[in-house]
């Protein structure tokens, strides 16, 4: 319970880690988006104001004579336009033309000063609440009695002969920009928090994901722990009830204390296999292999251990046979007892587990690039559901006859990383009661080798 809810605690950290950090990520994203939008509403807010000013500023230059007095043309230009201090009674007119038009539109006003800055004349509708002082900025931004902004430009107007008449503002109301931007606010609002809980799901998801093979690791360091101490526990407990035992006897006579010594001897053996098996396991997993690493022929190792287990197969009553399939020796690049070892754990394991009267077969064949080893069983056979589990440390298929013959589940796991270390495959076909083959596919040379092996070889 403790150790899952260890688990949990870090998932849930890992999360929120990543809750967080992509919070700020996407509030920076955010603030940055509208700050791009709001930069290039601006932007074409400005060209269209000042084109709009700069069409209206030359068009009513041109038609100037005299300072501060507003031509009976303007007014068709302007209909709607009203002079201070007289009734406004804006005409409809059809003689709108252009771009002026965009006065009539709504958002847009037109202001006319005198010399000294006085109000002459107003044209649009949105100007009501903005002051009638002159401002001499050219680009101005302003905000009325109700809170509503505006933004114009101011050009001097000089009359025909070149004097000053006065001034022109052209400005226009952001209410319709102002609205968009709090549309775009309110989907970054909204968005915002929704994007957050989809973010904290699958950073819950991503987390478990993460979580998975550390959790598989400790599983199975767990599960390694407890199957070494159980098989250190038993020769040890063996060893210890035959010591107690020798004690207990008032008097050993010869063949009493050779058979004591004898039992001692065998458990003695069995602890000194297993830790050798779990230190060898150590190394092949910290990829620390010591030894010089070398052209080695499979032909000879194969005919060497067909050789040197004959006898075993010879008293299981096993008949243990060789198929050579290439006429030129296969050679590969490696470390000559690992890749012995590689094979006779895979012959001692079809011998153990094929009946009497059984065949084990070694096949040396090649393959494209590679060479294969196949290690052929007329055995017991592995069930489907537990070929995914063979290569495991201290598993067996049968584990009452895995003991009697002196097996430590080690053979398969030590024969994986010996592989896994040569940069090749193993794997494994079976079926129930037909017996088993066993796949190794290794690099041969001088087929060239991977850059891990390259410079493993030539630091030797």
């Amino acid at each position: 319970m403790n150790q899952n809810k260890l688990f949990q605690n870090t998932r849930l950290r890992l999360a929120l880690w990543y809750a967080i950090v992509m919070a700020l990520i996407l509030s920076l994203c955010g603030f940055g988006v509208y700050e791009a939008i709001s930069h290039a509403h601006w932007m074409t807010l400005d060209r269209e104001l000042e084109s709009v000013a700069g069409t209206l500023h030359d068009t009513i230059e041109l038609k100037l004579q005299q300072p501060g007095n507003l031509e009976p043309v303007i007014q068709q230009l302007l209909p709607d336009i009203c002079v201070i201090g007289k009734s406004c009674t804006p005409e409809k007119s059809s003689s709108k033309r252009h771009i002026l038009n965009a006065i009539s539109q709504g958002y847009y006003y037109v202001r006319f000063f005198d010399n000294s800055g006085q109000l002459i004349a107003i044209a649009g509708t949105e100007q009501q609440e903005l002051p009638s002082v002159f401002n001499p900025k050219s680009w101005q931004t302003l905000t009325d009695d109700k809170g509503n902004l505006y933004h114009q430009i101011s050009f001097v107007l000089h009359t025909q002969d070149n004097k000053n008449w006065g001034y022109i503002q052209v400005g226009r109301s952001l209410k319709d920009f102002s609205e968009y931007l709090d549309a775009v606010k309110l989907i970054l609002a909204l968005g915002l928090p929704i994007a957050m809980v989809l973010i904290a799901i699958a950073s819950w998801w991503l987390a478990g994901l993460a979580m998975q093979p550390i959790y598989q690791s400790y599983r199975q360091i767990q599960q390694f722990t407890a199957d070494a101490a159980h098989e250190l526990r038993t020769p040890l407990a063996a060893t210890g009830a035959t010591v107690e035992s020798a004690l207990l006897m008032p008097q050993l006579d010869e063949t009493e204390a050779r058979e004591i010594l004898q039992t001692i001897l065998r458990q003695n053996q069995r602890l000194t296999t297993l830790v050798a098996d779990l230190l060898l396991l150590a190394r092949l997993d910290r990829q620390s292999l010591k030894t010089r690493q070398e052209i080695c022929c499979l032909n000879e190792i194969v005919s060497d251990l067909i050789e040197e287990f004959a006898a075993m197969a010879l008293a299981a009553k096993i008949t243990l046979t060789s198929s050579i399939r290439v006429h030129q020796p296969l050679n590969v690049v490696g470390n000559s007892e690992q890749l012995y070892r590689l094979i006779s754990n895979l012959i001692v394991n079809g011998i153990q587990y094929t009946p009497p009267q059984g065949i084990v077969t070694v096949i040396l064949d090649r393959s494209d690039n590679y060479a294969v080893i196949q290690v052929e069983d007329t055995g017991i056979g592995i069930p489907q559901q537990e070929l995914s589990r063979v290569f495991n440390r201290f598993y067996r298929v049968m584990s009452d006859r895995s003991r009697t013959t002196g097996g430590s589940g080690l053979g398969l796991a030590i024969a994986q990383a010996i592989v896994q270390a040569h940069n090749g495959s193993l794997n494994v076909q079976s079926k129930l009661g037909e017996g088993s083959i066993f796949t190794i596919k290794l690099p041969f040379y001088p087929a060239p080798p991977s850059r891990n092996w390259l410079s493993a070889f030539t630091k030797t």
